[in-house]
């Protein structure tokens, strides 16, 4: 039997196993740092396929490592298991979870005689958008020794190499005086109205920024009640460009909108979080080109171009841009983390009729595919002696 379908035999012995696994974290989902039961969920299953297991890596106690082989090559799967606020796992991490899992588990089992080693990292709070567990891991040399990391995100259709950028996510805090709205409202400091200029200086400075650039965010603190002048206001906001030199270049700009506020009104303002943002993602076109060959051998169709054709650009603005810390990690070593379909539409990412999406049928059979997909791609990768010692000498 050869690598390729031993790997597609183990994996078709658990495959009832990582739907269930993939169903329960869907069942309850966490928040980011928070993921105590998806954790054990996945330490468990990993330790039962004879992975050895290190729990609360990197100073994270949802953190883990799984390994096993002991080949020359180090590949490392990615897991993240966290939710969104409100609406569950709506980005679909369950299903990450579960393909990250099984394609650790179906490589296994050949991981010695293609000279591999396998881990499957367990990375949490990847939707916090600032200081992610991905960073926070590589900080820590959580990554260390690896040779290439991937992962496979579910989305409405499958791309190979999905336009990822960079993103910074960051809290605004206003503190002006309270008063009497009616009676004395010459006596307060209003720092609804700080944030209300913020806001609309933020609405036109959107004239004066890359098309390409995201600006976005939410009130999470609007005051205590109508008749009292706001003495505390808060927001969360976000904002995105292409790469990280040009998310450096529009911060400031932002920041300044919330400077203008606080000069407006006479508040005091505080901006916290934004230090650790997470970076455009730099796919490994040629790990991309044998993932492609494996996920379309398995029947999956992808709407972008090779990436080897189109040089990976350009091609899928039509399809949205979104952040990742998988992003930071492609900086520091050849990585990938292409989308899988799950026959979603009309419903998309981050809406609550994704978080339906991701425990049907269409989404099972995602975690099959993408599993095997990744587990295929590692032994490629294992095989093609260029690629192999490429890798290697990068590290």
């Amino acid at each position: 039997m050869d690598a390729k379908a031993g790997g597609r035999e183990r994996l078709a012995t658990i495959e009832p196993e990582l739907i269930e696994l993939s169903h329960r974290i869907h069942a309850y989902p966490e928040l980011g740092f928070e993921e105590e039961r998806a954790s054990a969920w996945l330490c468990e299953m990993m330790a039962d396929a004879g992975f050895a297991v290190e729990r609360g890596i990197c100073g994270m106690p949802t953190a883990f490592a799984a390994r096993i082989g002991s080949g020359p090559l180090h590949i490392a799967m990615c897991a993240e298991y966290d939710s969104l606020p409100g609406i569950g796992h709506a980005c679909g991490h369950n299903l990450i979870a579960a393909m990250g899992a099984g394609a650790a588990i179906a490589a296994a089992k050949v991981a010695d005689d293609a000279g591999l080693t396998i881990t499957l990292l367990g990375t949490p709070a990847e939707e916090i958008c600032n200081a992610g567990g991905k960073i926070l891991m590589l900080e820590q040399g959580g990554f260390g020794g690896v040779h290439a990391a991937m992962m496979v995100h579910p989305a409405p259709v499958d791309i190979s190499a999905p336009q990822i950028i960079a993103a910074a996510m960051f809290d605004v805090l206003y503190t002006g005086k309270e008063a009497h709205a009616s009676a004395f409202p010459e006596l307060g400091i209003n720092a609804a109205d700080a944030l209300t200029v913020a806001q609309t200086a933020i609405g036109l400075l959107r004239q004066h920024i890359r098309d390409t650039d995201r600006i976005h965010g939410i009130v999470t603190k609007g005051g205590e009640a109508p008749n009292i002048v706001p003495a505390h206001t808060a927001a969360k906001y976000m904002v995105r460009a292409r790469t990280l030199e040009k998310l450096g270049d529009l911060i400031p700009k932002v920041h300044r909108c919330f400077e203008a506020g606080a000069i407006a009104t006479g508040c005091r303002y505080e901006i916290v979080g934004g230090d650790k943002p997470y970076a455009e993602m730099q796919h490994d076109r040629d790990l991309v080109s044998i993932y492609r060959r494996n996920a379309e051998a398995l029947g999956r169709s992808f709407i972008d171009p090779d990436p080897k054709a189109s040089r990976g650009a350009g091609h899928s603005r039509a399809m949205g841009a979104g952040s990742t810390d998988m992003g930071n990690v492609s900086l520091a070593l050849p990585a990938i983390h292409p989308l899988i379909g799950i026959n979603s539409m009309p419903a998309v990412n981050h809406q609550p009729e994704f978080t339906a999406a991701c425990a049907t049928p269409d989404a099972d059979r995602a975690i099959v595919d993408g599993a095997l997909a990744m587990a295929w791609t590692a032994i490629d990768i294992a095989n093609d002696k260029a690629l192999r010692d490429r890798l290697i000498g990068a590290a």
